[in-house]
């Protein structure tokens, strides 16, 4: 399904079976963890550890385009984590992604829906060009907006540092919000 950003390939994380399909339809190294999708800050919360700085990036950022990494909290069970002690969080600004999560309350996995380290797919006549055969329905809903992955900020450190670049740029993260200074 398309994202703000590119299309996803969406899987509920609490489902064992069709994330490790996320893996494999892609052709991912299982060591490698899967972003997820998540409906607001309330429910990411319930999925990694954020802190003040972290919480201010989502504020400002959320719903949009960037990914917050953040320490796995330990009630949080799913396969995504590729048993990692961290998880990429993101809250799209995409109706279509939150009306799928809204009535499950789970967070979905997120990762772009090409074949790993192949082009990115913007359209859902590239998902089908290169996985169109290994998955359900695509939800063909024009282009993806951004056509850009989203920016990933690591907040599991003293202070947040990017680790890859993406729609949101590096000057906008630490550029100071209006209001905050006096």
């Amino acid at each position: 399904m398309p994202s703000d950003t590119l299309y996803a390939l969406c899987a509920a994380a609490s489902d064992a079976p069709a994330v490790q399909r996320v893996f494999d339809i892609k052709g991912r190294d299982r060591g490698r963890p899967l972003p997820l999708f998540v409906s607001d800050l309330a429910m990411a919360e319930r999925i990694g550890g954020f802190d003040e700085s972290s919480r201010r990036l989502a504020s400002r950022f959320w719903p949009g385009q960037l990914t917050l990494v953040a320490t796995r909290q330990p009630g949080f069970e799913s396969e995504a984590p590729a048993g990692g002690e961290t998880v990429g969080l993101r809250v799209p600004d995409n109706a279509v992604v939150l009306a799928v999560i809204a009535p499950t309350g789970d967070a979905v996995t997120g990762t772009s829906a090409n074949v790993s380290g192949g082009p990115d797919t913007v359209s859902a006549e590239e998902v089908r060009r290169q996985i169109g055969g290994h998955v359900d329905p695509i939800r063909d809903a024009g282009p993806a907006r951004a056509g850009v992955a989203s920016t990933i900020v690591e907040c599991t450190g003293e202070s947040p540092r990017i680790i890859r670049r993406g729609v949101v740029s590096l000057e906008c993260i630490e550029a100071e919000p209006a209001g905050e200074n006096g």
